[in-house]
Parts: C-alpha cells; structure tokens; sequence
C-alpha cells in the first residue's frame, strides 16, 4: 500500500509503527455552523482511507476530534472568536451552539455513511491534557509569557519548525516584515493559552497555573491525539488549508514536549472543493452549501458521496449542480444493475478484486476502483452471483450501500405540495392537482406519478 506523505512530498510505502495496526487522527469539525460541503469531501476521503486500510486488513484506532471551544476564524491568533460568532448569530450560549452543531455533524456522517470514529474525543472534555501539554512545553524551554499574560510557543527554539510546510529560514525572516502581534518574539510563534482576548470575557474558560482562560486552538489536537494513540503513530489527515500553520504548530508542540520525532510518520491532506476556479468555500465567508441543501434540492447524500469518488483527494474539485446530477444519474444506473442480480451472492471474482485492491491502495485512486466496478457490471463472463459477491466486496471501500434499495429523501416543500395534491384530488379539482403537478415537476429533478396511494415522486 503506497500513501502520499506531505512531509516527504513523495508516495511512499505504508509501513505502521506495529503490525496489522494502524492509529490514525484526522481533524474534527469546529461545531459552530454546519459543515459545509467542502468540508466534507475531507471526511470522505479520510473515510475511504479508513475503509482501504481495513480492506488491506489493518485494524484502525481511529480518532477525529469535535472542536467545542472558542478558537479564532483564523489559523493566526486573530480575527473572531467563532463558538461566540455562532452564539450571538443564533441567540443561545455557545454551549449550545456547539451541542447542536455536533449532532448536526454527525448526522451528515451518516447520511454520507461515514464510519463512526472509535473516538470522538471533545476538546472541552481535555483542557487539562492540554495544560499538561504546555506546562511540559514550559518545562522543555519552549514557553514564554508575552506581556498580556498569554503563554506563547517560542518557534525559534525549535530547529526544524515549519518543515511540514517546507517554510525556510528566509521565508520566515520575510515573515517578520509583517504586522504582527506586539507580544510575540517572532511572528510565527502562536498561543497555546489565552488569559486575555481582545474580544472580552469568553463564555468557555477554565483555571489554569497562567491563570482563568481558554487555550488556542492548536494544542487540542496535539494534546488529545497523545492521548488516544500515544506520543508517536502513523497517520494524521486534514485538509490542504492545515499545512501551513495549524499542522505545523501540532508537530511543533507534540514534538517540543515529547522530544520524540517524528510524531507523526504520514501526513495526508484533502484539496478543496471549489465553486469556481480559485474559489473555496469557506463558513467564514458564508459562501457555502451544506449536505441539508443538497438534499433538499432532492440529492441523496449518497450521491454527493459518489460524485466525490470520481476525482483524487489530492486534486482541486469544482462542484457545480450539473456535476451532480450526472453523478446522481450514474449512482442510480449502478445501483439499478446491481438490483437486477438478485439476492443470491456466488464467489468473489479474484481477478477484479486483486485490479481493486491494487488501485485504491495506490493512494486511494478510488476513481479507478469506481471504473472497475462499472467494468465488472459490463462483464458478460462473471456470473450475476459472482458480481453480486465480487461488488459487495468493493462497495466495503466504496461505502455507496450498492446493494441496497434506491432511497431518497423528498425536501419538505414537496412534501407539502405533495399533501395538497391529494387533497386536491379527493375534491376532484383537476385543475389544481395539475397546478401543484407542474410545479413539482418544473425543477427537472422530479417526475409525478399517480398510484393507488396517492400522488407518487420519483427523481427523474
């Protein structure tokens, strides 16, 4: 198995600290808004990593952390406080605000048949293994206190840091050209605890040996990965936008107060998904689409799944409504081959199998592992029960549930027209069953049926 290593920038051989076992972190949502669909093209692809890990037969310790604490809308120790943006936009504490959030997320998980995480550790839940993180940092010489009385990593004492972003020493001598926060030594050094924020009393604070605060945003995945697979393991994910400062600081802590390196052997990361060339989305900009709007455009979730699988994680992806639908229409169609096989599953077909594993292990080119699944279906020399065994096997990687019914979750709005319509028939007026007809029909994602329950809605 061969995973693309952004520390190294080469793909390499995959080849874990213990046999048969693989610890992998993978950063969690910040439960302030709902995930947006660019963020969850990352968990996608560290779901499929996870599933080809399991399919090679590694046993996954796999942790994702729920980041619940105020942190700022930068990766830099700026801009707004984003539990405390989330309270004040929706009236409640921000303990709330991240409570509902979190479900919130982990029913998108599901809904895109995300495997559940063996821990879901939240950071609220480990502000003293975050404590005990800096006050080893402090003891090691990594600490200073700037004169607001925040505790500050000082990067200059740690000879190889920014190395996961390949940042040089003339990059950051350039960077002390720039405006930066007057309490720090050198303007890459970051907080690892608040006791004054210039955005006044936070909702969320705790006591600690600097005093009553919060602590930044970057030593809660340090801290609780330490804790859930120990001060050295073999794989942590995130999003491209991770590289430069939030992954950097993680390897610098961890590192700084375990002495141990490399913490951290593979770093992957996911490209984004962009709405035009250039364009991210991004919660911070409130330019973006959640998986809720897709389904009610009438998407299933499972489809955005698959329009995902067609494109490498390390590749940019441009997300258009056009994009989806055909990836809803080829979804349908496989599901719908798969459906006409019957029940009766034969003997996995060895010779796909083996083309399956040797592509999704090739740096999860689940795009390939697709191709071959549709090749498969097209096969007229394998058995319907061998394809059905042969396709169950690789929908363990794919997680598309390709072997189960077509489902599909109706918005509520065509719902509702879908209640008058009855009604409007019940009182025999034709002429506004037909109205509310058309009107479901006009988007072109629905096609109206009359059963003998009432008004039926397909996609089309």
């Amino acid at each position: 198995m061969k995973l693309f290593n952004t520390l190294t920038r080469t793909k390499e051989e995959f080849l874990p600290e213990k046999p048969d076992q693989v610890g992998l972190y993978c950063c969690g949502p910040t439960v302030y808004n709902y995930a947006h669909i660019g963020n969850l093209r990352t968990y996608v692809f560290e779901d499929l990593l996870r599933r080809v890990l399991e399919f090679n037969g590694y046993v996954v310790n796999h942790v994702m952390n729920i980041t619940d604490v105020g942190h700022l809308t930068s990766d830099a120790d700026e801009g707004e406080d984003k539990m405390k943006k989330g309270a004040e936009r929706e009236k409640k504490t921000v303990w709330e605000v991240a409570e509902y959030y979190a479900q919130a997320f982990l029913e998108d998980m599901d809904r895109l048949n995300l495997l559940q995480p063996r821990w879901k550790p939240k950071a609220t839940d480990h502000i003293q293994e975050m404590i005990g993180q800096i006050k080893k940092l402090e003891t090691n010489g990594f600490t200073y206190t700037g004169n607001n009385g925040n505790i500050y990593f000082d990067t200059s004492k740690l000879e190889d840091y920014g190395k996961l972003a390949q940042l040089d020493k003339q990059e950051l001598q350039a960077g002390a050209r720039i405006e930066v926060d007057p309490n720090k030594k050198n303007p890459h050094d970051f907080v690892l605890w608040f006791v004054e924020s210039k955005h006044g009393d936070q909702e969320m604070q705790w006591d600690s040996p600097w005093g009553r605060g919060f602590p930044g945003w970057h030593i809660e995945c340090s801290a609780m990965s330490v804790k859930y697979l120990g001060e050295q393991f073999d794989i942590h994910c995130g999003g491209i936008d991770h590289i430069p400062v939030h992954h950097t600081n993680e390897i610098a802590q961890a590192e700084g107060a375990t002495g141990k390196k490399p913490w951290v052997k593979i770093w992957m990361h996911g490209n984004f998904l962009v709405l035009k060339k250039g364009v991210k989305m991004a919660k911070a900009e409130e330019n973006f689409l959640t998986l809720r709007r897709l389904v009610e455009e009438g998407y299933d979730a499972l489809d955005y799944r698959y329009f995902c699988l067609q494109s490498h994680y390390r590749k940019e992806l441009s997300f258009d409504w056009e994009g989806l639908d055909a990836a809803r229409t080829g979804l349908r169609r496989l599901k719908e081959k798969i459906l006409n096989l019957g029940d009766e599953a034969g003997a996995v077909n060895d010779h796909y199998i083996e083309r399956f594993g040797v592509a999704v292990s090739d740096d999860l080119n689940v795009a390939q592992g697709l191709s071959l699944a549709w090749d498969l279906m097209d096969d007229a020399e394998v058995s319907d029960t061998d394809k059905l065994a042969t396709i169950k096997k690789m929908d363990r990687v794919l997680g598309l549930k390709l072997d189960e019914p077509i489902e599909f979750e109706l918005p509520p709005q065509i719902t509702e027209w879908i209640l008058e319509r009855n009604k409007a028939r019940e009182q025999k007026n034709w002429k506004k069953a037909d109205k509310i007809r058309d009107k479901i029909e006009a988007s072109g994602k629905w096609m109206v049926k009359d059963g003998p329950g009432g008004t039926e809605v397909h996609p089309k």
